[in-house]
Parts: structure tokens; sequence; C-alpha cells
């Protein structure tokens, strides 16, 4: 009598190509192993036969790929966010897809295009910044006395705030712009005119909210002194020392 094999300790779990669900659109987590992935209900599996993993990074041929059919989305939830790591998707489909997308982009016509587009959102990206900048000023709302320094501040804060990708209050759009020029020149003060930065703050829900806050409340007492015009020499200014830090890098 022989005995029964034992499965492969390292093997990860996983359902057998019967158990496994007709292909379809859905959304897995990682697995512990690459060819693993984890279901809604916490089954892990293996994707279907034929299929392959592609990273995500092109949005062009992700887009054509998800287009063309049944797909699996890899994602992963990170600092409350949902970030794609890829998906999979019939191999075929994406050798496939990743053809059509190098002859397109071989296109004379398809490089214009994009040209015209770069060119597009370069402007759009100016005239936001100008905005941003008249918010941010809008909120300062120095005394005349000040009004140099106001009108630097106002410049360097946009130009923090605003580049594409930055991840900064300046780049959402669900709060009016003058609210986020509120919130920017806020951090800005925060991380430029504060010890924020090198504060140790205790490891407790709550406790970096409360400390911002704190730091906010102070900001606006510092801020109020320029709008009523008060005479700050500019080695006590904590605007121009921040200024001056930021221009020598």
């Amino acid at each position: 009598m022989t005995d029964t094999p034992t499965p492969d300790a390292a093997t990860p779990p996983a359902t057998t190509a019967s158990d496994r669900p007709a292909p379809d659109t859905r959304t897995v987590a990682p697995g512990p192993h690459p060819e693993i992935v984890i279901l809604a209900d916490g089954t892990p599996t293996r994707p279907p036969a034929g299929w392959a993993f592609m990273k995500s990074g092109d949005a062009g041929l992700t887009r054509r790929v998800k287009a063309g059919g049944p797909h699996w989305v890899v994602e992963v939830t990170w600092k409350r966010r949902t970030i794609s790591k890829g998906l999979w998707a019939p191999a075929e489909r994406i050798a496939a897809a990743q053809r059509a997308v190098e002859r397109q982009r071989a296109d004379p016509a398809y490089q214009r295009k994009l040209a015209q587009g770069r060119a597009r959102r370069e402007r759009e990206q100016a005239h936001y910044v100008e905005q941003f900048e008249r918010a941010v000023l809008a909120f300062l709302a120095f005394h005349t006395r000040h009004a140099d320094l106001g009108q630097r501040l106002a410049q360097a804060i946009a130009a923090h705030a605003t580049p594409v990708g930055s991840g900064t209050v300046a780049r959402t759009e669900r709060i009016p712009v003058e609210r986020r020029a509120e919130a920017a020149v806020i951090a800005w003060m925060r991380h430029q005119t504060t010890a924020y930065d090198n504060l140790r703050i205790e490891r407790r829900k709550g406790a970096r909210r409360e400390v911002r806050r704190d730091l906010a409340a102070r900001s606006r007492q510092v801020l109020s002194l320029y709008r009523q015009g008060v005479a700050i020499e500019p080695a006590q200014c904590v605007f121009e020392q921040a200024l001056a830090k930021a221009a020598t890098g």
C-alpha cells in the first residue's frame, strides 16, 4: 500500500482548475505568490490558463487591454489610497494590444496629437499657476507696508504647490481655489516657518492632527501681524528667513 502524497508546504494554496470561476472582469488582491491572487471573498486562486500579468504604468495600453474583454485588476490599499499594480488578461490579447499601441504611436499624426496635447496642458497649467498665485495673495492680504513681501511669498507658495503630480492640496478640485490657497499657505508655513518637520510627535491617534491644528493657529497669528502692517525687521521676519533659505536650496 502506497502512502498518499502530502501537498508541498511551499506551494501557495489555491483553487483547482475545476474550482475556478469562469473568466470575467473583477478586482483582486496580490497573493502570497506571483501566480496567485486573492478574490474578494478571500479565496486564493490562480488566474485562468493562458492569462498573463501586465504591470500598470501605460494608461493607453491598459485601456486597450481592458476594452478587449474580461480581465482581473490587481489592487492594493496604501495609506487609504487604492493603487492598481496591474492586471491579468489573456496573454494573446495583451500582445495584440502592445502591437496595436506601437503602430499607433509610430504614426506621425499621433505624434502631432501628442504635441498639441502637451501644448494645451502647458497653457492650462500656466493659467492655473497665475490663478492660484492670485488666490494666495488674496488670502495673505498683507498691509501695503508688506506688499512686496506678500507678492514674493505668493509666488513661492504657488511655485511649490502647483506642479502637476505634486500631491499638494493645490492640485485637488474638491474644494474652491480660495480654500486651496488658504490650506497651501498654512501648509507652507508649517514646513517652512515652524519646527514641525523635526518634531517628535506622540504615536497616538489624532496626535499629529492636534499638532497641525496648534501650528495653524500660530501661523494665523503671525499672518495677522503682516495684515495689520506691524513693522517687522527683515532679520526677525520668519517669511524673509524662509524665502532666503529656499533661495539657497
